[in-house]
């Protein structure tokens, strides 16, 4: 569409208003898809700069990883400190680890006080930037079953805020169409209630991989962990304080390197020898493999305790299936009725931003953290920094400070203009 075909109002359109149906929609402010804790701090941050801006969820709710796609016993990993948003703590009550509900009601209670309304059911198709005119046309399809099917936002910022995790990583296997149990993606587990009893093969050995195991184990069912690949595993804490915290601590006062060893020297005395398990470690460290590859080390719950007893099996890297069977790397045949994928997630940015050079082809800014917050054209980037809630929260600051200066020169701008006429 040319931008001589759009009808852009002086003032932004109430969204609330019959005309809401329309097919064009003027935004006077940025656009931010996904309302996930990235998009929630990014709007919280708008707000506070009194910038109006607009954000679109395909999901019928806020953070809908956490609401619809993550097991029953999941609670934050790092302590709440390190996961709280913008300029709103969590509640004292709280436990150090937050439960999976309390981490959801945390963020509704940030919505709520920050006035944060999300245009739900609306699943972004594309967004392109027309150089032309210097606008952002937003194209959305409505999956909520209301009266009208699409919409089209034009803005001149975009932010992006759909994050890391927003598409399930399903890996292909040979022969698994033709396994004939259930074979389902971490995301749909719920909880091991209904597996006692069965063997379930766990692909993958991340976080995820390993509490799930630890899951199902606690609900008498026989798990074996597919570890493909190597893995540093820590334990959560140290005398009683977070390792992480530790971590962040060390990183004021020595190189990142050093940090690494220290970790593992601590890992080595407090979990022993993992590789005896069949837990290789990278040769890299745990925070320099998380800056450069995005690869979260494993923070131990008690999964390592249920290997080391046998009670989890550790499997290596699968060669085939074949009917209620697994066919390992190494030769090794076992029988298997279930198998869960804990094989993480991706960005989905590529499937719907066009024509830009900001993000690679595996949907993370190409520049790197802390740089990777700004592009051209009005466009912005958060919660794609590898480095969780507190680096989400760091681009947050950065969009929404950079996004409000522009407005307010802007404003005092037009102000100045009305006054001359």
């Amino acid at each position: 569409m040319c931008c001589s075909s759009l009808h852009i109002p002086t003032m932004i359109q109430n969204l609330d208003q019959p005309d809401y149906a329309s097919r064009c929609i003027w935004v006077y402010g940025p656009v931010i898809v996904g309302a996930g804790p990235s998009g929630l701090a990014i709007s919280a941050g708008l707000k506070k700069q009194g910038v109006p801006y607009v954000v679109l969820e395909r999901a019928n709710c806020i953070a809908s990883l956490w609401q619809n796609r993550t097991y029953d016993r999941l609670k934050l990993h790092l302590p709440k400190q390190f996961c709280q948003l913008p300029d709103f703590p969590f509640p004292d009550n709280f436990p150090e680890y937050p439960t999976k509900d309390q981490f959801i009601d945390y963020l509704e209670s940030y919505a709520k006080h920050f006035d944060i309304n999300p245009r739900f059911n609306e699943s972004v198709q594309s967004a392109k930037y027309d150089e032309t005119c210097g606008l952002w046309q937003v194209k959305t399809i409505s999956t909520g079953g209301s009266n009208w099917d699409e919409v089209e936002y034009i803005c001149r910022w975009l932010v992006v805020a759909t994050g890391e995790n927003a598409e399930k990583v399903v890996p292909e296997f040979e022969g698994l169409k033709d396994f004939g149990g259930s074979v389902m993606h971490v995301c749909d587990y719920k909880s091991g209630e209904s597996y006692q009893g069965k063997r379930v093969l766990v692909v993958g050995c991340g976080n995820s991989g390993m509490e799930v195991s630890l899951d199902l184990c606690n609900h008498k069912a026989i798990p074996s962990m597919v570890v493909r690949n190597s893995v540093h595993v820590l334990p959560r804490e140290v005398l009683g304080k977070s390792t992480f915290e530790l971590a962040v601590l060390m990183m004021k006062w020595f190189p990142l390197w050093l940090v690494d060893k220290i970790l593992l020297i601590i890992a080595r005395l407090l979990l022993g020898n993992v590789e005896k398990s069949g837990l290789r470690r990278p040769s890299m460290g745990p925070l320099q493999l998380k800056n450069t590859q995005g690869k979260t080390p494993v923070l131990d719950i008690g999964a390592l305790e249920r290997i080391r007893s046998g009670e989890i099996g550790v499997v290596p890297g699968i060669k085939r299936f074949s009917r209620g069977r697994v066919e390992f790397v190494n030769g090794e045949n076992l029988e298997m009725d279930c198998v869960i994928l804990a094989t993480g997630y991706c960005s989905n940015v590529p499937s719907w931003l066009k024509d830009n050079d900001f993000f690679s082809e595996d949907g993370l800014p190409k520049t790197q953290f802390p740089n990777g917050w700004k592009g051209k054209g009005g466009l912005y980037a958060v919660g794609f920094t590898r480095r969780g809630l507190s680096g989400a929260c760091m681009d947050a600051a950065r969009v929404a400070d950079d996004i409000g200066r522009i407005w307010k020169e802007e404003t005092k701008q037009s102000k100045c203009l009305r006054r001359g006429f």
